[in-house]
């Protein structure tokens, strides 16, 4: 029988959780001789959790709680740090905890490692469900990474890891800023599926234009000499072409140097050390058996 772990990171979003929770069950009932737990991080919220049920199909949950608010990022790096060292398991799913990466996909998510269980494999999102503005920068996010750093990156926390991924990724420092940029650094071969970004059980988006900004930085940050490299390539290139761009030249350079110099700050997110020592933040544990 393969055990499954699903990872959540959640921060004050209890109502949602509990939805997930059972949107979880009831789309992994029909899965046989499949073993499946939820591991909840609980990101120092500063609301009291709810209490939670265990439904039938999910063989435990337990629910870290943090000592201080570490961010969605850093919940995964420590959630992926404690599985490794504490728990036997054969596969482990990264899930949000509102319901945008839809659970009704985890029948296929699962399926697709079992037909080919030495990858990985990641949800690509192929429809969002965000207004236009933000699906804009998304498009421009994922184009610009692609300038910079050669890497197409469409994917987001949504996946599925096997063991020996998870122990791979859990000594990056990258991880600790960025969880898809370090799958597509150090993970050679993963298999892929479609997937719809769903809407929030409740609430709006937190997600705002600063958030998503970093986000976006954070993922380029990982491939930061690749940037620098490629930069160095564009400036050479317009500065050949200075006498048709004129002040042009000068204008897209600075640019490209601000971009360089934005790329640095935020790769300084990537610390190995704290995500080594992430297991301190830790504050208690608790078990829901029914």
């Amino acid at each position: 029988m393969k055990k499954i772990i699903i990872l959540i990171p959640v921060f004050n979003d209890w109502e949602s959780l509990e939805k997930l929770i059972v949107e979880i069950n009831e789309n992994i009932k029909e899965l046989k001789k499949i073993h499946i737990e939820c591991l909840v991080i609980n990101d120092a919220s500063t609301i009291k959790q709810s209490k939670l049920l265990k439904p039938t199909f999910i063989k435990s949950i337990q629910i870290l709680n943090m000592r201080e608010n570490k961010g969605h990022a850093r919940c995964n790096a420590f959630g992926i740090r404690y599985v490794i060292k504490n728990k036997d398991f054969d596969y482990l799913i990264l899930m949000d905890g509102d319901g945008e990466d839809r659970p009704i996909e985890l029948k296929k998510l699962i399926n697709k490692i079992l037909e080919d269980p030495n990858k990985s494999v990641v949800a690509i999102r192929i429809k969002r469900s965000e207004g236009l503005f933000f699906r804009f920068l998304y498009s421009m996010h994922k184009l610009i990474t692609l300038v910079f750093t050669g890497k197409k990156i469409n994917f987001g926390n949504y996946s599925c890891l096997i063991k020996e991924d998870v122990r791979k990724l859990s000594t990056q420092a990258s991880l600790w800023s960025s969880y898809s940029g370090s799958v597509k650094k150090n993970l050679e071969y993963f298999n892929e599926i479609d997937s719809e970004r769903g809407t929030r059980y409740f609430g709006p988006s937190k997600m705002s234009f600063l958030k998503l900004l970093i986000h976006s930085f954070s993922i380029i940050a990982v491939f930061k000499f690749q940037v620098f490299f490629r930069s160095l390539i564009f400036i050479i290139i317009f500065s050949s072409l200075d006498f048709s761009l004129g002040t042009n030249f000068n204008f897209l350079s600075i640019l490209i140097v601000i971009f360089n110099i934005l790329i640095l700050i935020v790769s300084f997110r990537e610390k190995q050390t704290e995500l080594l020592n992430s297991q301190e933040n830790l504050e208690s544990t608790k078990e829901i058996t029914h």
